[in-house]
């Protein structure tokens, strides 16, 4: 064991570190380390199948929450125009569609929560 004062935000505490054996570490790494990658194999898989009708995927950027959403499947968009808006932070975020084009789907409702690169419509 090893003791070491740490300071966090002006206050000390005092703590034990074990030290392990170098044969335990590796062990314990690899075991962790495979739910982690399944994880993020099953997370993908859901918004790719929810996009499958256009061409073009409008992607989330952030993590957050959808507050509006400005088009409806089979409107003409514009580079630039406004598709729907994101809240993230307390901050509404337009997303915005990447290129002319139609909308092909809308992946997400008001209200619902989504993740950073889950799919929030396609264009064709």
């Amino acid at each position: 064991m090893k003791n070491y004062r740490i300071t966090v935000n002006g206050v000390a505490y005092d703590v034990a570190v074990e030290e392990l054996g170098a044969g335990v570490v590796p062990a314990a790494a690899p075991v962790a380390a495979a739910p982690v990658a399944a994880a993020p194999v099953a997370a993908p898989a859901a918004p790719a199948a929810n996009g499958a009708a256009g061409s073009v995927k409008i992607a989330a950027p952030m993590p957050g929450k959808i507050l509006a959403i400005k088009a409806n499947a089979g409107q003409a968009v514009k580079k630039g125009d406004v598709v729907m808006i994101l809240e993230a932070m307390k901050m509404e975020n337009e997303i915005t569609a990447p290129e002319d084009g139609t909308v092909a789907s809308i992946n997400v409702a008001v209200g619902d929560s989504v993740e950073s690169g889950d799919t929030l419509a396609s264009l064709n």
